[in-house]
């Protein structure tokens, strides 16, 4: 099975990048210390860097913001899922432990300033993509019951026409959504070739507790203009 980003997609976005752990045989039903650990420090650290700062103005989130006004969308009206992130904990408003999986890509989010997405792979339909949306396309809502339509040419993560994540890194759907049966799934670190180490050092440490600590199969990529296609298949 891939995992793919279309060339409109690079044409938009030409610096763009996406580091990659697909996951193979987690046990999210268990509870971790480390997990709760390293996602309490991550808090304590960023409330620290942010403490008395305007979040949306720190250089941490201009790629960000840059980007979501290129695809023509408000960064003010639509906060990316980063900015939302780090302003929820300078307002030192916590983050509630939701499951190993969650609070793991929480903790490296916060650790490396960098959106991290996990999606479970058993709930696709297709390929799983990074597009731009037609008219055929649909989002569910985090918590919703009824779908709502996407704007066409808007830059998505789907699979089939479903819409896992509406306007880039915005928000994700109630679909596909980690919860305890969740045994394999793909993380996504976005990013650009400005942030790259970054997005190469959170992607390892991610891949490093998967593997090392959890006991799970991986397998780690990164997509950019040059490469546009991740094989998730981990034998």
């Amino acid at each position: 099975m891939n995992f793919y980003v279309t060339e409109k997609v690079f044409e938009k976005m030409p610096d763009v990048v996406f580091g990659l752990v697909s996951v193979k045989g987690v046990d999210n039903s268990k509870d971790y210390d480390f997990i709760h650990r390293l996602l309490d420090e991550s808090i304590a650290s960023c409330e620290k860097h942010f403490d008395g700062k305007v979040v949306k103005q720190e250089k941490e989130l201009q790629p960000y913001r840059t980007a979501f006004q290129t695809l023509g969308i408000n960064p003010n009206k639509f906060m990316s899922s980063i900015e939302a992130l780090l302003t929820r904990i300078a307002k030192k408003k916590g983050m509630p432990h939701i499951n190993p999986v969650v609070d793991l890509g929480n903790a490296i989010s916060l650790k490396y300033y960098l959106p991290v997405g996990a999606h479970d792979l058993n709930t696709m339909e297709g390929e799983f993509c990074v597009r731009t949306a037609t008219a055929e396309d649909t989002f569910l809502p985090f918590g919703a019951e009824e779908r709502e339509a996407v704007d066409v040419d808007e830059v998505v993560y789907a699979t089939g026409t479903k819409v896992r994540t509406r306007r880039w890194i915005w928000r994700q759907s109630e679909e596909g959504k980690i919860d305890a049966t969740t045994s394999e799934l793909l993380f996504i670190l976005d990013g650009f070739t400005d942030n790259i180490d970054a997005v190469i050092s959170a992607r390892d440490e991610l891949n490093s507790i998967l593997s090392e600590k959890m006991g799970c199969a991986t397998k780690v990529g990164l997509i950019d203009k040059n490469n546009m296609v991740f094989n998730m298949d981990i034998l």
